[in-house]
């Protein structure tokens, strides 16, 4: 035992479970807990994160390890954030380490002391006020630049403007925008709304909502903001955020998509009339690193972001707000498998703020929450000023005519909506142009050869894909079986369904939105600002249009597909399916002009479609919660599932039978074990993958056997053959 007040634990990114006590030289100052520090870590020097200051340590003095430099002046996780990274590292059973690395930053991971934060502002100038209105409307990129610097004369950070640099720099080498090097600026000051700011008067339930959540200021208090597309829930946000921003408090806006953080950049922008700090992957390193810290200074009041924004640090915090909470991109997939949205919830009420969870079809989970008066219910039924619901129908696909997934009816009302002015969104969640390549005289199929799954068509490019690993490849031009030419593509995806539209509409331009589409950077904020343009008649895209797009010339939505989502081994595929046609469906219909939703299938008499058409998601929802109780299922029960994955097709069974048999041994029977089974898909990337379910009625039981449980599972002889990971919650079961 060594002792000594130059004592601290340190968390450093590593897959143990714990701190690692260091000492520190007598020349350095003590680090408080959230400081990083340089650490010799075996062979390597790692950035830690402090945890504690000690004066003893069971670690001996020869063998205790010094500190190789304080990076900071102070703590870059404030003691609120620390303390959630730990519950949340306890919770979800993860290494402490890189739960905390997993919160910073990238800037911040490295062995560099932070810099001085300057903040750059770029400014527009007189020559470029003059010449904002002359932009040509091909250049809107630029006009988009200096319309939003026109509105702020002060001038705006690179994260408040939603352009590629390069748009920037060329206005710059014009003398149309000036690039100021300013110290870090203060709040802005924000004027009160009223009602009619927008030029929209709210409903009476957007102003019972708005109420609502103005009462709930300064304590903590969870709303499920339910609201019909089109309710004006955007609405509800921007009027619930003013009085937080008019006295100097912080305001995060969780979005589950990068793809809607742009357009809600700019209207946030527009109302306050100030700076909107955004977080997301597609920032650069430094721009991520300064949005963060002018966060953590109180210098950035509206912070907006997708799921890892949710561990910026607030100096002021006074409202968090989730929107499209059912969404599951809120859930991480790998490394910490966290819920932004519950986590959001935990830290409002370590804060004593209120949050806020907007979404037209709300998870199981929330209504249930609901349910047990945990939160509270504010309702949107109605769609705000004079658009309407949208009406929806079924078409029968069977025995019918197609022309790919275009069906005789289908193509019949897109004439009528686009002969009238109208607009037509047709959505498709499968892109390629077919799923399968088959050989007509052998049958054989292009097989993944890394997944147990097939190979897409991408036609255009000449390739065939795996949409599970990445792997790709030309399009055979022979069998390799059989050596014949007859290969066909079957199935339909979004490539190809776009090459029928030019045969069936080659007058109409249609504009294809998926991730083929929108790989190169801009491309996806350049495509749905031509969407909403109008500029494209007919609009083709997978679940990247359904999100919280609004598309006011919109009069039309078809849905090609609804089966795909049906028949399916998950539990929640019948939730996942109703949330995803109701969103799409409401695109249609969102201005003056009356909206119309087709939705094909070959199951018309299927009992979620036909109450979905007639009852709408609330009774849907009601229904699949009743039937969820009694099977036992989520949110009824609480469910962890532990992965592994192997080289060897053997080794993730042998690991799992022994970590079964371990769980049996420190478990309880109010903790049921279900597997080791192999995955549903269970080679992927040359892998082999198989699981263990872990299903208990009370959350707490689950978690006491998942404390003794997880920290042992290395010490299994066969933990050394495999890849293992516990996923808490998980939200897919295979």
């Amino acid at each position: 035992m060594s002792n000594g007040p130059g004592i601290v634990e340190v968390a450093v990114p590593s897959p143990l479970y714990r701190g690692f006590d260091y000492r520190l030289t007598p020349a350095m100052s003590t680090p408080a807990p959230g400081t990083r520090v340089l650490v010799p870590f075996g062979r390597q020097r790692l950035v830690g994160i402090v945890l504690a200051v000690k004066t003893h340590s069971e670690v001996s003095a020869t063998r205790l390890k010094t500190v190789s430099e304080v990076l900071d002046p102070g703590p870059v996780l404030d003691s609120d954030l620390l303390r959630l990274l730990l519950w949340a590292a306890r919770y979800y059973h993860h290494p402490v380490g890189e739960t905390l690395a997993t919160a910073l930053p990238p800037g911040l991971r490295k062995a560099r002391p932070l810099s001085v934060s300057e903040t750059h502002l770029w400014q527009i100038t007189a020559t470029g006020r003059e010449q904002a209105a002359r932009c040509p409307p091909s250049a809107h990129r630029q006009r988009e630049a200096l319309d939003l610097l026109c509105r702020h004369p002060r001038g705006l950070s690179r994260q408040a403007l939603p352009v590629p640099l390069a748009v920037l720099k060329a206005l710059h080498a014009r003398g149309w925008i000036a690039r100021l090097e300013v110290a870090a600026r203060a709040p802005a000051e924000v004027a009160p709304l009223s009602p009619t700011t927008s030029g929209l008067r709210l409903t009476a339930q957007q102003q019972h909502a708005v109420e609502r959540l103005r009462a709930s200021e300064g304590h903590f208090s969870c709303h499920l903001l339910e609201g019909v597309t089109g309710s004006g829930k955007t609405e509800v946000y921007l009027q619930a955020i003013n009085p937080h921003l008019a006295r100097g408090r912080q305001v995060l806006v969780l979005v589950p998509e990068i793809g809607l953080t742009p357009q809600l950049v700019q209207r946030f922008g527009e109302r306050f009339a100030m700076p909107v700090c955004a977080l997301h992957s597609n920032l650069s390193e430094s721009q991520r690193l300064q949005a963060w810290r002018e966060a953590a200074a109180g210098q950035a009041q509206l912070i907006l972001g997708t799921r890892s924004a949710l561990f910026t640090p607030l100096k002021n915090p006074g409202l968090i707000i989730v929107d499209e909470e059912h969404d599951g991109s809120f859930k991480q997939q790998e490394g910490l498998r966290y819920s932004a949205r519950d986590l959001a919830v935990w830290r409002a009420r370590q804060l004593n703020i209120p949050v806020v969870l907007g979404s037209a079809t709300p998870s199981l989970e929330s209504l249930y929450n609901v349910q047990q008066q945990r939160y509270q219910h504010l309702s949107l039924p109605q769609r705000a000023g004079d658009a309407q619901a949208p009406e929806m129908r079924l078409v029968d696909l069977r025995g019918q005519p197609m022309q790919g997934l275009l069906s005789e009816r289908l193509m019949h009302t897109m004439r009528r909506h686009l002969h009238d002015q109208g607009q037509v969104l047709l959505f498709l969640n499968r892109r390629g142009f077919a799923p399968v390549l088959l050989c007509h005289a052998c049958g054989w199929v292009a097989d993944c050869p890394r997944c147990d799954a097939r190979m897409t068509v991408h036609q255009r490019r000449g390739q065939l894909r795996c949409h599970h690993c990445g792997a790709q490849r030309p399009v055979e031009r022979f069998c390799p079986g059989c050596g014949s030419s007859e290969l066909l593509g079957i199935g339909e995806g979004t490539e190809r369904i776009e090459e029928a539209l030019g045969e069936a509409f080659a007058e109409y331009p249609v504009l294809r939105i998926d991730r083929d589409t929108t790989r190169r950077k801009g491309s996806l904020e350049e495509a749905l600002a031509s969407a909403q343009s109008g500029r494209a008649p007919i609009l083709l895209g997978t679940q990247m249009l359904a999100k919280g797009h609004h598309f006011p010339q919109v009069t039309l939505v078809a849905v090609l597909d609804a089966d795909q989502g049906l028949f399916s081994s998950d539990f929640r595929a019948a939730e996942r399916m109703a949330q995803l046609i109701v969103q799409v469906a409401g695109r249609a219909g969102r201005a003056e002009r009356p909206g119309e939703v087709l939705i094909q299938t070959h199951h018309p008499d299927h009992p979620l479609l036909l109450q979905l058409i007639g009852q709408g998601y609330p009774a849907f929802a009601a229904a699949a919660l009743k039937e969820r109780q009694e099977v036992g299922l989520p949110p009824f029960t609480c469910m962890a599932l532990l992965r592994a994955e192997a080289s060897e097709a053997a080794h993730p069974r042998a690991f799992l039978e022994q970590a079964a048999a371990l769980a049996a041994q420190l478990g309880t029977p109010a903790v049921q074990l279900w597997g080791p089974v192999s995955a549903p898909m269970e080679r992927r990337a040359g892998r082999y993958r198989a699981q263990l379910l872990l299903q208990s009625a009370q959350r707490s039981d689950l978690q006491q056997l998942l404390n003794d449980w997880v920290a042992r599972l290395d010490e299994l002889k066969s933990a050394r053959r495999v890849r293992w990971s516990i996923d808490v919650d998980p939200i897919d079961t295979f």
